[in-house]
This record gives structure tokens, sequence and C-alpha cells, in this order.
């Protein structure tokens, strides 16, 4: 009899199994998967995803459970359907003229939901109890449209594993659950991407038809309901079953892998989603390796000139108030320029202006979201565990780059195509004195093209002009840090600017677009009385993806960066090893200015400087050094790569591929291990107590 009671899940759990093995078999496959795997290492993946899944399937199973016991023919006898029936429209009313009842406390959304929940339950409910002949056929269209639900939402999450392992070469982590959050801009640039309509209609056929098949093998069960009896020992053996598996899913998603992509695909998206949803920030001091803070911070201090946080800076020259203008270019990768050796000719004006600047041909970003190339560029502090500080709660108040321009007497604003409220940019730099001009400030007509993320970067450059010309009307020098917008999926823009069409959605051409976009901006630049006091930093966000064989693939965080000013930056190329955080504080020593700073970036001119780079993705933290990276990471783990650069017809200095090989650990650098690990320590206790603010 219980084997018969349980049909249902077994027919869900064998589709969803089924489903999940189908999803990583094609993750093995594909193409961004550049890991090879044996014989032995598929079944080993295989063999652990599955238990992954059976023990995710059983935990997800809550919501069928309870709809299961609740079903009974009993409740709609008198007089216990008329005080169900009662109780129900009582709470409705309580939700509905009650003004601060305990829903609408909770703000959003959540009282209009309860309201819809229990007011269609009210209607089931009544039909049910009021038309006894007709109970059967509405439970068995109920039993359908639950297990349709199931299935959908099965169906719908393989696809969506699909798309975002298909973006990002990983399984769900903090970028899904920024997806969540974002639905307007994430939906929008989904039904810009990919052929929606199709995919959705393919999506509901298969629910639908699995759905009928389940229904039409489990109807019979709804014939004879189980008594009280039997659902308590049913209730009890899943809850057994329910801590068993929530126990084997702790051990089994610790299971680690000497492969990055291994321990992606044998694992299951879920739990990941969860994680990284509960774990918006990761506690330096209870997940990393530590030393003591005092010589933490020594070590780390020891590379300024005045081995303390705050420090004066102090020119030898009298300062120079020009105008900045700071681009940070969306997911532009070294290797989309012609100079790191790539041959589709889509950067020709980029290509172009660094030849004639201050070009920095070995940089790395410090992390692969957007937020992290603004934090770096905006505070020039590494990375930190868990989100940018720009998502963080307490992310006002810092000692920024734009306090530094505030304190000369700058006019100083944040200029982005999009809406701000995404990423959480307005909060942060609203919060940090900046202006904002976004997509709120532009009239309808100053708008030739947008998608979701916001208006092509030529409109923007429009607008960029018409609010630099303004500020110089003032007679105040500005600083304006302009985000572009254009190179990110969907990666549609205006055609007949580019010679590859606008809806081929492809990333050279978003590429060349921006491309395109940049000089126009230029060439407007160039006719205004500001432009030859002006000092133009170009530089990439981040790169374009992140996935790799390791943790921290070095070649997915090159991005290239110059600095340009006709008749001020002679062109020159510096070719030792810097990071996104040095940028900055090394502009500054180019203007002379004289501040006191909180920066953790060098001045690369500066006798002190010592090449290294930091990169991150949300808990790997690595440190560049000398032909070494170090990665920390949960739980205070160290792990250590020797760099080999791979042989190739580039310069050195362009050739942005490097072979890791992994150390044991007796033959790590335990200097470089210290210093990786007070830096990052360092960073996390200063921004922990506040000692980054202004």
């Amino acid at each position: 009899m219980f084997s018969q009671k349980i049909k249902p899940f077994l027919y869900l759990g064998v589709f969803y199994l089924s489903l999940s093995l189908i999803v990583r078999l094609v993750f093995i496959f594909h193409p961004i998967t550049t890991a090879s795997f044996g014989v032995f290492e598929i079944l080993k993946i295989l063999l652990i995803g599955a238990v992954n899944d059976a023990l995710v399937f059983v935990l997800t199973c809550p919501f069928l459970a309870l709809y299961f016991l609740f079903l009974s023919n009993s409740k709609y006898q008198k007089p216990y359907g008329q005080i169900i029936l009662g109780v129900l429209v009582l709470l409705f009313l309580y939700i509905l003229l009650i003004p601060n009842n305990i829903f609408k406390q909770y703000g959003g959304s959540i009282a209009e939901i309860a309201l819809a929940f229990i007011g269609l339950k009210i209607v089931l409910f009544g039909l049910m109890l009021f038309l006894p002949e007709k109970r059967l056929k509405i439970r068995n269209i109920l039993y359908f449209i639950t297990i349709f639900l199931y299935v959908l939402l099965i169906v719908f999450n393989a696809v969506s594993e699909y798309f975002f392992y298909n973006e990002f070469g990983l399984r769900y982590n903090f970028i899904a659950v920024d997806y969540l959050i974002y639905t307007n801009e994430v939906i929008g640039n989904i039904m810009e991407s990919y052929p929606v309509i199709p995919l959705f209609l393919g999506i509901f056929a298969i629910a639908v038809s699995i759905s009928i098949f389940i229904y039409k093998k489990t109807e019979t069960e709804l014939l004879d309901l189980p008594n009280l009896k039997q659902k308590l020992i049913l209730l009890a053996s899943f809850i057994v079953l329910f801590a068993i598996s929530l126990f084997g899913l702790s051990f089994t998603t610790n299971i680690k892998s000497p492969n990055v992509f291994e321990g992606e695909i044998q694992a299951n998206g879920l739990p990941k989603f969860y994680w990284a949803f509960t774990h918006n920030e990761l506690d330096y001091f209870q997940f990393y390796p530590e030393i003591d803070q005092k010589e933490a911070e020594k070590n780390f201090l020891s590379q300024f000139p005045e081995p303390f946080l705050k420090r004066n800076i102090v020119a030898e020259q009298p300062e120079l108030k020009k105008n900045v203008v700071l681009i940070s270019i969306e997911s532009l990768s070294a290797d989309f320029m012609e100079h790191y050796g790539n041959t589709q000719k889509i950067t020709p004006f980029l290509d172009s202006l660094a030849d004639h600047s201050l070009m920095f041909t070995d940089l790395y970003a410090t992390g692969n979201r957007t937020v992290r190339g603004l934090e770096a560029l905006t505070l020039c502090i590494p990375p930190t565990a868990g989100e940018s500080v720009i998502k963080r709660e307490n992310n006002k108040n810092k000692f920024t780059t734009g306090s530094i321009f505030k304190s000369k007497g700058y006019d100083v604003k944040f200029l982005y195509g999009g809406y701000s409220y995404f990423d959480n940019m307005q909060d942060f730099f609203a919060g940090n004195g900046y202006g904002i001009v976004d997509r709120n400030n532009f009239k309808p007509e100053e708008i030739t093209f947008a998608n979701v993320w916001g208006v092509a970067d030529e409109d923007m450059a429009k607008k960029a002009i018409q609010t630099m010309n303004t500020e110089a009307k003032s007679g105040k020098p500005f600083f304006n840090h302009w985000m572009t917008v254009s190179n990110h999926r969907p990666f549609t823009y205006p055609n007949g600017k580019i010679d590859i069409p606008g809806d081929a959605k492809s990333r050279e051409g978003g590429v060349k677009y921006t491309d395109y976009s940049l000089r126009r901006f230029f060439e407007m630049a160039r006719k205004q009385d500001w432009y030859k006091n002006t000092v133009f930093v170009i530089i990439a966000d981040h790169c374009a993806s992140s996935a790799g064989d390791t943790e921290l693939p070095m070649d997915k965080y090159r991005i290239p960066a110059f600095i340009f000013s006709e008749g001020f930056i002679q062109p020159q190329k510096f070719t030792k090893t810097m990071s996104q955080i040095d940028v900055m504080p090394t502009l500054f020593g180019l203007l002379n200015f004289n501040y006191q700073s909180k920066f953790l970036g060098q001045d690369i001119f500066k006798k002190e400087f010592q090449p290294k780079a930091y990169i991150a993705t949300y808990q790997d933290l690595g440190f560049i050094k000398d032909n070494y990276l170090t990665v920390i990471s949960p739980p205070k783990k160290v792990k250590q790569y020797a760099l080999t650069q791979q042989k190739g017809n580039l310069k050195p200095e362009f050739n942005i591929y490097f072979d890791e090989k992994s150390l044991k650990k007796q033959d790590q650098n335990k200097k470089i291990v210290d210093e990786t690990i007070s830096a990052y320590q360092s960073t996390s206790y200063w921004l922990k107590t506040n000692m980054l603010n202004r």
C-alpha cells in the first residue's frame, strides 16, 4: 500500500534524476569545459552528481508531501467543512480589512500574495464542499496542476542551469542571486539574447507531456486516500528521509575535486544557489587563513614609504588641476585588442589610442564583475571575500578617488547609460558624494537606441560631452567616471554604425561598437575648449569570461588600460605587473596631487613600487607576484602555482597566457604566501572596522 502511495514521488524523482544526468553530460562535453576527463573521472562525476541530485530532490519535496498530507474526504463532512470554510473567510477578511495585519507588516507584496492564495483556497474548498459529486474531478485537476508545476520547475531549472553554465562555465553562484534580484534587467537581457518564445514553448510542451504521463500513471492513487495512521507513518518516514538527505548533502557538497570544472559539474546548482544567497559576505576571519593581525598589517604596509594606513603623499612639483575622465569599459578582455594578438580588428580606435598613451601592458582586473572593477577604481583596495563593497550595506562615506578630487575643488560625477540602481551603483556613488547622470537624465529625443542595459554607448558619449561642457562653464575642474554598457549580452546596438549588424547579437559586434562609440566621443571631445586640459583614463572593468581550468585563470583577468592626454602624457609602455587598484594612485602622482591617502594601491612610478596584482572570485582570493599565483579560499586553504609564460609570437609583455603548475605545500614560497594572507586579512579587517572610511 505504502509503495503505491509514493508513486508520484518516484516518477518525479526518476524524471529529475534523468534530466539532471542529461544536463551533466552536456556540461562535460560543452565547449566551455576546457578540462578533459578520463572514463573513471566521468563515472565519478556522474556517480557523485546522481547522489547530489537524489538528496536535493528529497529536500525539494516537502511541499508535495504537505499536499498529499492534507488530501482528505473527512474534512468536508459536517461540521468540519463549514468550520474550515469559515476560518478561511475570516482569514481573508483579516488580511483585506485590518490595516496593520501581520502580512502587511512584512511589507512588499506579501499581503497581496496571501490574499490571492487564501481567496483561491476559499473558492476551491467551497466548490468541493458544496459540489461533492464534482469533488474527485476537481481534486484530479488540482493534482495535475501540482504535478505540472513541479515538472515545469524541474525543466525550467535545467534550462536555466544550461544557459548559466553556457555564460560563465559555472553552476549558480552570486551572479545568479543578483539575477534573481534584478529581474527587470535579467528578463530583458534573456528576451533580447535568446529566442524566448520558441524556448518557452518548448519548455511548456515538455512539461505538459511529462505531467500527463505521470498523472496517468498515478491518478488512481487519489481514489483511495490513506487514513490518519497511514499518513502519520508516511510523514514520519519522509521526515527521516529528509534529515538523512540534509546530512548527506552537507557531506557530498564538501567533496573536493582537483579540477574546477569537475567540481562544478558533479555539483547540484540548487544548493550552490542557496549557499550564495545566504552568504553575501564571507567573514575572512572565519573562512580564510590568518596570521597575527599586527604582523599582517606590518607586512602589507611595508610597501609604502610611510608604513601606515593613513599616509601623506607629497609631490615634488606643483599640482596640476586638469580635468579627468575615467572610462570603465564593460567586459573588454585584453585579447580583444590587436596589441594582444587579436586578428579580428574589432578595436581599431583603442589600439591606435593606446600607441599614443601611457599603456599598462601587464595589468589585471581584481574580479569578474562590473562592481569589482568599479570598487577597484573607486576605493583602490584589493577585493575581499563575498560581494563587492559596492553591494554591501556599509558602503558609504568611504575614502574614494572621488573624495580626493572633491577635496581639490573638482565637480565629481558618475555617468552610466543604464539605470544606476542596478548593482547598487546609485546607492554607492551617491553615498560617497558623486553626482549621478544615468538613463533617468535622458530626454526621449536623446535616445537613438537602447536595450535592457541602457542607452547605446554613442548616446551616452553625447550626453557625457554635454555634461562636461556644462561643468566646464562653471570654472571648476571636473572628474567624471563613465561606465559603458554596450559590450554586454545581448550585444545589440544601432545598425549602420560598424560592419557587423546590430541585430547579429555577437560579442565581436559589442566590442567593435564600443570602440566606435569611444572614437565618436573623442572626435566630439577634441572640439571642446576643455579637451587639451583633460586627462583620459581608459580601462576595462573585467574580462568577458572567467571560466578556465583553474580557480583563477590568469588570461581571464588580463585587461587593457592606458592614460591619454595630448601634450601632457608621453606615449610609453609600462610592462611591469600591476593591479587595477594601482591606476588611480598613479594618476594622482602624474597630477602631482598632495593628499592624505588610505589607498592600498601604489603609484607605479615611485621607487617603492612592487610589481604584483590581486585577482579574485567571490571566494577565491589570488595574489600574483614573482611568477607565483597564490590563492587562499575557504576553509582556510592555501594553493600556490608556479607561473610559466607560454610560448607565442607576441612580445612577452603582450602574451597573456601562462601555465599554472600547482605546487605541493613543501615547495610553496612561504614569504609570498604570508604576503597574500597579509594583504587580504588587513583589507578585510580595515573594512570591517571602518578604517577605510573618510
